[in-house]
Formats: C-alpha cells, sequence, structure tokens
C-alpha cells in the first residue's frame, strides 16, 4: 500500500520551514532554508518575492528527500504565511513590480496615523484592528502610489495584488489561482470582520482597487492543484491556506474559547480562541479570525510583539555577541540575574498592548558592570515580559482566566526562557514535542480540508508530547521585576520624532 502524505510549508520572515506528516500524522520529514530580509532605509524592511518562492521550493525538497518521499505520495498541501507582508506582481509575467513589503516595515506610520485621527473608530469597527502601518491595507496603497504607472496597470486589471499565500498559491498552480483566506484577509485592514468579505469602504478609503485582490475562500477547503512543472514534480490539491499565527493555533489544538497560544519567532505572538463571537476591544488587543470551516467563523484575540527572535538575531548580526542562538540560553543561565539591566527591543516600534509606532530600541539600567551573558539574559527577558504584558490585556479584555500557554516556535527549545516565561506569568507553559507548530497546524489543516478527517473533534481525540514548565517564582519578585520593565518601556515610547534631526 502506497504512503500518504501531507505536506505543510510555513513560510515565516526570517525562514520557510516544511513538514511532512505521515497517515498517523507523525513528522518524517523537515526542510529549512533562511531568508535575508533587506533594509533599504531606516524603517523600511523589505523581501525579495523571488528568493521567497525558492525558499519554499528548497525546504519542502529538504522535507521530501528526509522522508524519502515521492512527488506522486503527496496527497495534499497545506500553507501557512507571515500575514500582512504583501506584494504586486504582473498578472502575464508572474513577475513582482516591487520587493515584497514586510509586516515589520513603518514607511506608512504617518499615513496611518492620519487614517487613526480621521478614522480610527470606523477602521476598529468594521476590520477589528487598529490603523496602523503594520496591516497591508497603507502598504498596499504606497506602492500604488510609488510605483510607477502601477495604478493604471492596477485599474486596467494588469496586475494582482495580494499578501504571500495567494504569491505562493499563484506560483505552485502555475498562476491558475488567486486566493486567500479570511485569517489572512482580516490581516489587511481591508476585511469586514463580521460580513466576511471585502470591505467596499475600506478599500474606497484607501483607494483600492478590487479587481487586484485574491478571492476569499474557506480555510480549510479546495483553493487549486499545484502544477508539476513549478512545484517539485507534485500534482496535489492545496487545501488548506491560514495566517501563520493561526496555523500555530490550529496546530496546538486551540479549537475552543478560552485556548491559548504563544508562537515564539520572528516577533511573538499571543492568540487565545474567543469561538464564534469577536470580542470588540476599544484599545491594546485586536480582533481577528482564526479561521472558517464549514461556514462557521472562529474568532481570537490577538496580542502580537514585534520583537522576540529578531532580537537575538540582531545580536548574532549585528553585534556579534553570539555565533548562534543555541548559545543564548547556557549564557542567560551562567547569568543568574540580568544585572538591573533592562532592555525593550522596540526596533520598529511597540505592538501591543502599547500601539506605538514611534517607540525605539532602549536599554536602562547599565552599566559598567554588565556582562555579555546579563545582556543576552535581559534580551531573553523582554520577550517573556512582553508576552506577559499582552496577557493581562488578554484577561481583562475577555473576562476569561487563562490557565496556561502553549508555546511554540524555534525560541521555544530555549529552556530558560519558557522556565522565565512560566516565571512572570504565574502559570504553567506547555511546550509540545513539534515546536514547528505553524507548519504542523497547515499541514493539518490540510488534512482536515482533504477530507482525511471528519471535523476537529478527531485532532482533539490525538494527544500531543509535551513539556511542562511550572511557575517557581514568588509574587513579590515577578510584581517588582514587571515594575521594572514597565519603567523600562515608558523610556522607549515616541522616541522616534519626524520631520526633526539631520540628515
Amino acid at each position: 500500500m502506497a504512503v500518504r502524505y501531507y505536506l505543510g510549508v510555513d513560510q515565516g520572515t526570517t525562514g520557510t520551514t516544511a513538514l511532512l506528516l505521515d497517515e498517523n500524522l507523525a513528522v518524517r520529514g523537515r526542510g529549512y532554508r533562511e531568508l535575508r530580509q533587506y533594509y533599504p532605509r531606516p524603517g523600511w524592511v523589505e523581501h525579495d518575492p523571488v528568493e521567497i518562492w525558492e525558499s519554499v521550493l528548497d525546504a519542502a525538497r529538504q522535507a521530501m528527500e528526509q522522508a524519502g518521499a515521492r512527488a506522486d505520495e503527496i496527497s495534499c498541501v497545506g500553507l501557512d504565511h507571515q500575514g500582512e507582508t504583501c506584494l504586486i506582481w504582473d498578472k502575464k509575467t508572474g513577475k513582482p513590480v516591487y520587493p515584497a513589503i514586510v509586516w515589520q516595515d513603518r514607511r506608512t506610520a504617518e499615513d496611518a496615523d492620519r487614517l487613526a485621527q480621521e478614522h480610527g473608530a470606523m477602521i476598529r469597527e468594521r476590520t477589528g484592528l487598529m490603523a496602523d502601518a503594520y496591516f497591508s491595507a497603507t502598504k498596499l496603497g504606497w506602492l500604488l502610489e510609488n510605483v510607477p504607472d502601477l495604478r493604471r496597470k492596477s485599474v486596467d486589471g494588469e496586475v494582482l495584488a495580494g499578501t504571500l499565500d495567494s504569491w505562493l498559491l499563484w506560483n505552485m498552480t502555475g498562476g491558475r489561482a488567486h486566493c486567500t483566506d479570511p485569517s489572512t484577509a482580516s490581516r489587511t485592514m481591508l476585511f469586514h470582520l463580521e460580513q466576511g468579505c471585502w470591505d467596499g469602504e475600506m478599500l474606497g478609503l484607501m483607494n483600492i482597487p478590487p479587481n487586484i485582490l485574491p478571492e476569499i475562500r474557506e480555510s480549510a477547503g479546495y483553493f487549486g492543484t499545484t502544477d508539476p512543472e513549478t512545484f517539485l514534480g507534485i500534482s496535489a490539491p492545496i487545501t488548506a491556506m491560514l495566517v501563520d499565527q493561526q496555523a500555530a493555533l490550529f496546530g496546538q489544538r486551540c479549537y475552543y474559547p478560552g485556548q491559548a497560544k504563544a508562537t515564539y519567532g520572528t516577533g511573538c505572538f499571543l492568540l487565545m480562541n474567543t469561538g464564534d463571537t469577536p470580542v470588540r476591544i476599544p484599545t491594546q488587543l485586536l480582533t481577528t479570525v482564526a479561521w472558517r470551516l464549514g461556514g462557521k467563523t472562529t474568532y481570537a484575540l490577538d496580542g502580537g510583539v514585534y520583537i522576540a527572535g529578531a532580537a537575538i538575531q540582531w545580536l548574532r548580526d549585528g553585534l556579534e555577541l553570539i555565533r548562534s542562538p543555541g548559545e543564548t540560553e547556557l549564557l542567560a543561565e551562567q547569568a543568574e540575574t540580568n544585572g538591573g539591566m533592562y532592555f525593550v527591543p522596540a526596533f520598529a516600534g511597540l505592538a501591543a498592548p502599547h500601539w506605538d509606532q514611534y517607540a525605539r530600541g532602549t536599554i536602562v539600567g547599565l552599566t559598567a558592570g554588565v556582562t555579555k551573558a546579563q545582556f543576552v539574559r535581559a534580551t531573553l527577558e523582554s520577550v517573556a515580559y512582553q508576552v506577559k504584558d499582552n496577557l493581562d490585556a488578554m484577561e481583562v479584555a475577555s473576562g476569561i482566566t487563562i490557565p496556561s500557554i502553549r508555546a511554540d516556535g524555534g525560541m521555544a527549545k530555549n529552556r530558560f526562557l519558557m522556565q522565565f516565561q512560566a516565571d512572570i506569568l504565574g502559570v504553567p507553559v506547555e511546550v509540545p514535542q513539534v515546536v514547528d507548530t505553524t507548519a504542523l497546524g497547515a499541514a493539518l489543516c490540510a488534512a482536515l480540508g482533504h477530507g482525511v478527517f471528519p471535523d476537529l473533534s478527531e485532532l482533539c481525540g490525538r494527544p500531543m508530547e509535551q513539556r511542562c514548565y511550572e511557575p517557581t517564582m514568588s509574587e513579590d519578585q515577578r510584581q517588582y521585576w514587571m515594575h521594572q520593565w514597565h519603567r523600562a518601556v515608558e523610556r522607549s515610547l515616541h522616541w522616534e520624532e519626524h520631520g526633526k534631526g539631520f540628515k
């Protein structure tokens, strides 16, 4: 009997991961390729879309080779991606007209400020989001206004626009499909949260022609069939597309209200399932779509942190304090304390719960006695503090006490960070055996969309092997460290002043 595999592809900010699951949902192959980011100006962050596509091919190829899988053994494909990162490409040639603008990019911060002042309440009500440069709408608007002749081409239907799922789907299918799902659409600031479709008023406000946007389909279902000439000889249905954080929520089996996960990647994102009702909050957290299955939409609360693993990458590449991220665990444990130093890694502003586009990275409490190990420890601690701020805001907003969180992503392998996270939260942190939960979620959702499972209950019944970190810190210590952290955050806020300073 032939072996059948489910392929999950996680296209992330700093790299692409592919997992191959067998019919028992065991991981048989894994592939990974790092992805370069480009910084053409301060506050600008870009990707090369062709490099992104090549990274997907390479990661999937590695996973297949490790598993010894043939192209004809791939049963279905699931795809997750960065979310707000977006691009526009030529409809005939398939070539991007400009680099992909990454979710961290702040070039449209002033445009977002004007939107917030003039239409903030309306945007919040219709989309569940804050008016912020984080989301796709202002990025697409910038492209249409700044790339020569692109406005005309968009009106004439010569180009297509989308987030990275639609770009990768286009390439996987040989240009035959241009689609997205509700979880992705809800990250654009162009999607009506409750009506479940592109919002005509938002499209008009942003001056974005609807004809260039992808069709919105259910998160699990048929999106198209891979073209063997472009996708590694594979001819298989693509049966799931999700935003990366929602894919992680799915992979962590957070299928019921009150269940929450934190994914530690380039950024760190705490999501809590709120069921079939969107929880509306005037500030701090985002209301977003988790997924739409069988005509039913599940919503989530989202507390996003822009910089997590990216701070470790900066220690390695920018400061050359470490040679690899794996060194940070031992260094942090050796330090024993942070030496009184607090590091706010606001390289691209601060997201939830502060929403300050003009905050900048700040180090306080620095003395000549601070060591490299303490600097590394303070960097890891900064991630945990930010998750704590978001969990507190989430509990207040929802009225739900979160008894534990499920952690995943590359940084979830760091035992110091996971123990410190449990300590600073005061609740257990559960880490699954497979920390590539985002790619896992894409594969599981694809299997669901392919009809392998009748519903979510069968997935819930499959146990996940995990390690549990129990909190050991006293409440007095926790409160003191959070107090010091908040003092540091205050000093980072509103640092950037537009229109001032020397060139």
